[in-house]
């Protein structure tokens, strides 16, 4: 039993940020260490909000593929 302590209005820990991309801790410690993701720093706890975290989830989306997309990305091989 998980419980979400998030709301709209409210900042993002690393752990609840780290649910809502279904990966661990971790990675989104990494994440703030390399300062790929924006962060704020609250005593020893670091917050992400949630317009960041979802800016990072829609950077990270990528068009899939299809015969047309690979037609048109061969013409420009020769």
């Amino acid at each position: 039993m998980t419980n979400h302590r998030t709301t709209s209005a409210g900042p993002l820990l690393t752990v609840e940020a780290a649910e809502r991309l279904s990966t661990s801790p971790r990675f989104i410690r990494r994440l703030i260490a390399e300062r790929r993701i924006e962060f704020v720093k609250v005593g020893r706890h670091v917050r992400i909000s949630e317009a960041v975290l979802a800016e990072f989830i829609e950077a990270g989306k990528v068009s899939p593929l299809t015969a047309a997309s690979l037609r048109h990305n061969m013409r420009g091989v020769a």
